[in-house]
Order: C-alpha cells, then structure tokens, then sequence
C-alpha cells in the first residue's frame, strides 16, 4: 500500500529524524525514477502495437507475431536474465497488446472476441506484472456491455449503453480486487490495486452517463424485438436514480476512503463529484454567467468544508 508523508513537517514535529527522512527521499526518488521510465515504455509499447496492428497484412499475421514475441518476452522473465529484463518487459506488453487487436479484428469486434481479449490481457498482466495490461483487461470486459470511446476533430466522446450492469458489474470486481489485494504479496497487490482502480473509473462512467439519460436496459431487454431508438423513449431506470445514488455512493467512498487513509480513493471521490455537481448544476440551469458564479462560490464552500473536515481528522 502506498501512502504521502510530508517528512519535513514530520522531522519539525520530531516524529521524524533527519536521517531518516534523507533515507526515505531516497527511496522515492528511486521509485519516482522508476514510474517515469515505465510510463515512457507503456505509451511506447501501445505506438509499437498500433503501428504494427495496422501495418500487418492480415488478422492472423498479427496474432502469431504478438503469440511469439509474448513467447520471447516470457522466456526471458522466466529464465530471469536480468541484463535483458527491461526488453523482455517489452515483448511480453507488445505480444500480449498485438494478440488482442489481432484477435478484435479477427472477429470483427464481437463480444466472444472481447471476452479472449479480457481473459487474455489478464493472464498476461499476471505473467508480465504489468499493471497497464491489467487496467486493459479490466476495459475489455467493459466494452463485452458495449462501452467505447470515441475522437474526431478537437471532440473526445465516451459511450456506456448499459450504466446498471455497468456499475452493478465493475463495483462487485472492484471490492473483490480490493479484498484479494490485501492478502497477495507486494507485485500481485500492485495489480489487484489496479484491476480496483480501473473499475472504480467505470463505475463512476456508468453513474455519468445513467445521471444524463437514464437506463433503457438495452441488453436485458433485447435488440432483436426491439428498436433502440424507441427503446430510448422508454428509460426503464430513470436519470435521478443515478444522479442520487452516484451522490450518495461518492460521499460513502470519500468517508470509508479517509478512515482507511486510501488517498487515490479520497481524491477520485472529489474528482467525480466535482464532476457530478457541475453537470446536474448546468443541466438543470444551463451556462449563464450568474449560474457559472453561483456555481463556483458553492464549491469554494464545499471546498472549505472539506478542508476543515481534514484539519480535525488531522488534528484528532
């Protein structure tokens, strides 16, 4: 588990000696190093994959090289060359990521295809301990509901079809990941944090999209004997059920989040529900100046509040 110390103010308060503290810089400066290089070497490894994805002349071609380079990549973790380690890392990341876009475009997409994908992904996070293969996993299985992302021109969109099943699915795995992360060892705890993280992102997507449009309940009700366009004139699960229970699941999480000194979670909880107030605010009053004003004045209020909440958590 990974907490923040400010170790000037605890060598100040003598809770802390000097030597201390400079052992302890130390020991982050190496692991800050450590997560530059690593995040150098994610967004290179997904360029690679793209690049390779694209350029291979068939589906198939791209799932036997991403199989042989995971192959080489896992001989050589296995074997524990450590003067090749950091390229091992790469063939497995690379092989694992080209497998699954082989896979997706073999199958054109389809929900089997996602499915391999997920179970996959997750085999190879386990063999490679790469936290980005496990938050990938984990995206996999969301888009078996239909979830996606989207770009064009200077426009990012994000597509959850079915937000109940949604969070009703990715919560269940983000508490099992959570209760499995406290009874594994160090690198399998990293990825059970991770493979909790992820989910609670998606959560708190499947709550965005529900508070804006409600649920329709397209996969329990079917595609085949119905049309989803009328489907979206019959919302099932309305937009204040969301709207309510996302509040009312963000203030839970940011209250359990600080009793357990779970920062990620305190800081994601204020994200989102930042999130979550400016858009029922401007939803409901439209973007006026006066309503833009009010708006920020009652998260400064809020703000405060909080700020006073931690000063006496701190204090008691």
């Amino acid at each position: 588990m990974k907490i923040t110390l400010d170790l000037s103010k605890l060598v100040e308060d003598g809770k802390l000696t000097a030597e201390e503290a400079e052992r302890l810089k130390a020991l982050a400066s190496q692991e800050t190093g450590s997560l530059g290089v690593n995040i150098l070497i994610g967004f290179g490894v997904i360029s690679i994959a793209a690049g390779a994805v694209a350029l291979l002349p068939s589906a198939a071609t791209v799932i036997a090289v991403g199989i042989l380079l995971f192959m080489l990549g896992l001989a050589v973790v296995l074997n524990k060359v450590t003067q090749w380690a950091v390229f091992g890392q790469i063939c497995l990341v690379t092989g694992a990521l080209m497998f699954a876009g082989g896979v997706i475009g073999e199958m054109e997409g389809s929900v089997a295809s996602m499915l391999i994908v997920t179970a996959a992904l997750a085999a190879a996070s386990l063999a490679a301990r790469s936290s980005l293969l496990a938050a990938l996993a984990v995206i996999a299985l969301s888009a078996t509901l239909g979830a996606r992302t989207g770009y064009s021109h200077a426009m990012y969109s994000l597509a959850i079809f079915e937000p109940t099943l949604t969070i009703v699915l990715f919560a269940a795995l983000a508490l099992l990941a959570y209760w499995g992360s406290l009874r594994l060892k160090a690198d399998d705890e990293r990825l059970a944090v991770i493979v909790a993280r992820t989910s609670i992102l998606l959560v708190n997507f499947g709550f965005w999209v529900g508070s804006l449009w409600g649920d329709p309940l397209f996969l329990l009700r079917g595609f085949k004997d119905h049309n989803p366009a009328e489907m979206m004139r019959s919302i099932v699960i309305p937009d204040y059920v969301f709207s309510s229970g996302w509040a009312l699941a963000l203030i839970g999480a940011a209250l359990w989040a600080v009793t357990v000194n779970r920062r990620w979670l305190v800081n994601i909880a204020a994200a989102f529900g930042a999130i979550h107030f400016y858009t029922q605010w401007f939803e409901r009053l439209g973007a006026t100046p006066f309503s833009v004003l009010l708006a920020g004045v009652l998260m400064l209020v809020i703000a405060y509040g909080l700020w006073m909440f931690n000063r006496r958590m701190a204090s008691a």
